[in-house]
């Protein structure tokens, strides 16, 4: 099988992070991190005072893989479907 999406969706993912982690003082940086980045929607409704950064970061990146996996499945499934016919 062929994951191009899945690694293109973590690279993806990882870039957002670091990109957050080197600039994170500037608003821009910091507002596309949080729109992008789907586990910061939820992170602060679990932990009420301490974010951990790393944790926010893994688990960023992991979605983004997650989502590319996806794709990627929902692809070889079409592509599989439309030669079967």
């Amino acid at each position: 099988m062929n994951y191009k999406c899945t690694a293109l969706f973590t690279a993806i993912g990882a870039a957002l992070c670091l990109i957050h982690y080197v600039g994170h003082e500037y608003d821009p940086i910091y507002m596309v991190f949080y729109a992008l980045s789907v586990p910061a929607w939820f992170y602060p409704i679990f932990t009420y005072t301490n974010v951990n950064p790393l944790l926010l970061y893994v688990l960023t990146t992991l979605s983004w893989t997650v989502i590319g996996y996806v794709v990627d499945r929902f692809s070889v499934y079409r592509r599989s479907r439309s030669s079967s016919r």
